[in-house]
């Protein structure tokens, strides 16, 4: 598996932190900025991770800024993302298994990193499960499609 990960200025330090730990895990990264915490807008790190997720050059992404919340919002306006803010493990693991998310977003101010490491270890843990959410998922593809 590769992924690739980005974050803005408020998610850097935590970034660099998870790069840590998907090392441990055996997990392969492209790392697509920010190399700082000077300011930038998170749109365009979200964008760099979404068209490689969607390309199908990475497997998956994970997006760091302040809330998550704009990072997902920015990556969901690539066709083929579907980017879940992921605040806790459940909601995480959930997003894989019922939505075939494909980005994890991860608020940086409002969990601890050793938090952050836990989410981001359930939603690698976890796979889709098909079945009665394929048919969800295909729903939003045809969203996406017509749109």
């Amino acid at each position: 598996m590769k992924i690739a990960i980005a974050a803005d200025h408020a998610g850097y330090e935590e970034k660099e932190q998870l790069k840590l730990l998907l090392d441990e895990l055996g997990i392969s990264y492209a790392d697509l900025g920010t190399g700082s915490t000077a300011s930038v807008d998170y749109p365009d790190y979200a964008r760099k991770v979404a068209e490689q997720v969607a390309r199908g050059e990475v497997d998956q992404g994970v997006l760091l800024c302040g809330s998550g919340t704009g990072m997902a919002i920015a990556a969901n306006k690539v066709p083929g993302v579907r980017a879940a803010v992921g605040w806790s493990e459940e909601i995480a693991r959930l997003a894989r298994e019922h939505n075939d998310a494909n980005i994890l977003a991860l608020p940086a101010r409002f969990r601890p990193p050793d938090e952050l490491g836990r989410i981001v270890r359930a939603w690698f843990a976890a796979s889709f499960g098909g079945g009665r959410h394929e048919q969800r998922v295909n729903k939003i593809r045809e969203i996406e499609r017509e749109n």
